[in-house]
């Protein structure tokens, strides 16, 4: 476009939300913030471009950025975030008076300072149903209070080609003249009913086509080299300008009873397939459980390396999910960079959104940026996107 729209990135994490924007030259991220060192840090080396703000989100402003950046809060045109999920998700305890549950206010409060055309608030599926709805109430009329039209829906990350099933709400407010439109599906479920508009649409990404390119590593190992070529479109986006060296790619070292469980364990399968004197005697459902090889993944979180937790135990290996599992589950090349411990990067991954509902959602926030200012100012824009093309838009190892 003629020039390129202002992002400011909120309680920013390695980066899964804003990926769509960083990796497209009609936008630009100036600014970001996250309050975690080793969350910014991972996120500063794949955004060397942009202004990171390590801290609370309650210091930071507008002053802030017209002082570092001389940019003025009018001249910021996006802002995108998603406050931390803990205390709104189905997966963990949802705790009405749990603080992080409250800084959507903190959100709402830099919306107000900078007041851009158009901002993106993301969050679980649990939002939905917290307090009987009434807190997704609260937070859209805070919104519609500062002259947004406020829209949300709810998307599956696996509609728009990822290899897991991973919802979010994704709320858009804008001030824009023309109605944001959320973006289509481009995958199916094979195994929901035939439907007639599926016409063109693609089945859901497997585990096997995402990772089968990956060592299986037993427990306590660690692989440098691939295990094969890519084998399909996906490896090849998420191979693109990777290092010679595969990274991230390391099992933790379980007991052996705990192998010895996983061994046994049958694609999909749980601790109720497994000999009683096998089955841990603690637990939820979901937990000691082995993932499907030919579905997607289910939602992985920050444990994802951690049989205990929810389901994460490898299809074919007698172990969890490794980091570079996880971050291809979540869609990120194998150049993107995470930092500090397994437990860190761990953290980084799962508690991202994945790379591709973010290039779509992006795609979609163009597009009504397109149309506004195509049909009411006469500006072109000149479609430079590269959202998937990883090749060009990465900062390259260097190995």
């Amino acid at each position: 476009m003629a020039k390129k729209l202002k992002v400011i990135d909120l309680f920013c994490g390695v980066g899964g939300l804003s990926y769509g924007f960083a990796h497209d030259d009609n936008f630009e991220i100036v600014a970001a913030n996250e309050i975690l060192p080793n969350m910014a840090k991972a996120y500063s080396l794949n955004h060397p471009a942009a202004k990171v703000y390590v801290g609370d989100i309650k210091d930071f402003g507008a002053e802030k950025i017209e002082k570092d950046l001389n940019i003025k809060a009018s001249e910021i045109d996006i802002i995108v975030g998603g406050p931390p999920c803990q205390a709104y998700s189905t997966v963990g305890k949802r705790l009405t008076d749990d603080p992080r549950g409250k800084l959507f206010q903190e959100y709402y409060r830099v919306l107000k300072e900078f007041n851009p055309k158009l901002f993106l608030f993301e969050n679980v599926k649990g939002l939905l149903s917290m307090q009987g709805g009434e807190l997704l109430k609260t937070i859209i009329s805070l919104f519609e209070s500062s002259g947004y039209k406020v829209q949300y829906k709810l998307l599956n990350a696996a509609d728009f080609g990822a290899p897991q099933i991973r919802e979010r709400v994704i709320i858009i407010g804008s001030k824009l003249k023309n109605d944001f439109q959320y973006p289509s599906q481009t995958h199916y479920s094979t195994e929901e009913a035939p439907d007639l508009f599926r016409n063109g649409l693609k089945p859901h990404l497997t585990l096997e086509e995402a990772i089968s390119d990956l060592p299986f590593i037993k427990s306590g190992s660690e692989r440098f080299e691939y295990a094969s070529k890519p084998q399909n479109e996906f490896q090849k986006k998420m191979r693109m300008n990777a290092p010679k060296k595969l990274m991230d790619h390391n099992a933790p070292n379980n007991n052996a009873k705990l192998v010895k469980m996983m061994e046994l364990l049958p694609d999909g399968g749980t601790p109720e397939d497994l000999p009683k004197k096998l089955r841990p005697t603690s637990g939820f459902k979901n937990t000691y459980c082995r993932l499907w090889w030919n579905r997607p993944s289910t939602t992985i979180t920050r444990n994802l390396s951690t049989p205990s937790s929810s389901r994460c135990i490898h299809p074919k290996a007698p172990r969890p999910l490794t980091t570079r599992d996880g971050a291809r589950i979540q869609c990120f090349p194998d150049s993107y960079q995470f930092f500090g411990s397994r437990s860190d990067r761990n953290l980084q991954i799962g508690n991202a959104v994945p790379t591709f509902l973010s290039n779509a959602v992006a795609g979609a926030i163009l597009s009504n940026f397109k149309q506004e200012y195509t049909k009411n100012y006469g500006q072109v824009f000149e479609a430079k996107e590269k959202r998937n093309n990883v090749k060009n838009s990465l900062p390259k190892y260097a190995v």
